[in-house]
């Protein structure tokens, strides 16, 4: 596999962030993921946490070095970040559970496949145009589409969710793919924060027509303005599939000469609520540099 990453996340005007993203890969697959901590519910940055750790765990355990079957994978892995947010709930005797939701893409021989609770999106632009994009698990969304059929009075907040991890009643998970993937196809994760203010059409010109270093913060830096001084977490991961970007600038990551058993992973295991308000692309710098010399001591050892 080679592809190009970008990824960002902005406090906004929130007290704290509570939004999280990351990636990790083997030789022939890669997670994407994306997490948005519940306002409204307690600890909303452990919820996101959680789940993404909870299926990247599950990603370096099942991806040896490709998944089996991806979208079992994406399923029973959302659903085991819902078990350990009502686990992690009880052993802290916590009123409420932290809840979060979550979008995860993986990318696998030539083809994606994606998951996602609630309202957090994915986005897939090809050659000037939106392929796909998730439906958000919101009253609002659910509305927008039975009005085709039935009139409907009540507008209900686009904010109010029907579902997500860490919720009383099982969770729904959508799952999609395979989706065959062609040379420079571009998806982007971003939670709420971002497509809430700016539109899809906005969203996919700028994919299009710039590259994913350029196109992702300048999308991030307009959610922030269009949002106002009260704007929500902004969050957004973007790839480039069979990116032409040179490998070493801007993100760029080659699998196709790793061993099979090297597994590498931008989404943090630290304690939980440590992270920082603002993640920012030295952060992946940082993370990139820590996988290349995790993979030169691997090749060390073999020889």
């Amino acid at each position: 596999m080679r592809f190009g990453v970008y990824q960002v996340s902005r406090k906004g005007g929130r007290e704290k962030n509570e939004d999280r993203m990351g990636y990790c890969y083997t030789r022939d697959s890669g997670l994407f993921a994306l997490a948005d901590g519940m306002g409204g519910h307690p600890e909303g940055e452990v919820a996101a946490q959680l789940a993404l750790q909870t299926l990247a765990g599950r990603f370096q355990r099942d991806a040896k070095p490709r998944l089996a079957d991806p979208l079992r994978f994406l399923h029973d892995g959302l659903i085991a970040g819902h078990q350990q947010l009502l686990r992690y709930a009880t052993e802290k005797a916590l009123i409420d559970t932290p809840r979060t939701t979550l979008v995860a893409c993986v990318m696998q021989g030539d083809a994606a496949y994606w998951a996602h609770c609630g309202d957090s999106r994915l986005y897939l632009v090809r050659g000037g145009k939106l392929i796909a994009r998730t439906r958000d698990h919101s009253y609002s969304e659910l509305q927008e589409t039975l009005s085709q059929v039935v009139p409907m009075r009540e507008r209900f907040n686009r904010n109010v969710l029907f579902t997500c991890l860490g919720s009383p009643g099982k969770p729904v998970v959508d799952t999609t793919g395979p989706l065959l993937l062609e040379p420079g196809d571009r998806v982007l994760l971003c939670s709420d924060g971002l497509w809430g203010p700016v539109s899809d059409t906005e969203i996919t010109d700028r994919l299009s027509q710039q590259p994913i270093h350029e196109a992702v913060p300048e999308l991030v830096e307009s959610a922030l303005r269009l949002g106002g001084p009260k704007c929500d977490n902004v969050t957004a991961i973007a790839m480039e599939w069979e990116s032409s970007e040179d490998r070493r600038q801007r993100g760029g990551v080659s699998t196709r000469t790793l061993g099979e058993e090297v597994f590498a992973s931008t989404i943090q295991a630290s304690v939980i609520g440590e992270a920082g308000d603002d993640l920012d692309d030295a952060e992946i710098e940082r993370s990139i540099k820590e996988i290349n010399e995790a993979i030169r001591r691997s090749s060390q050892k073999k020889t």
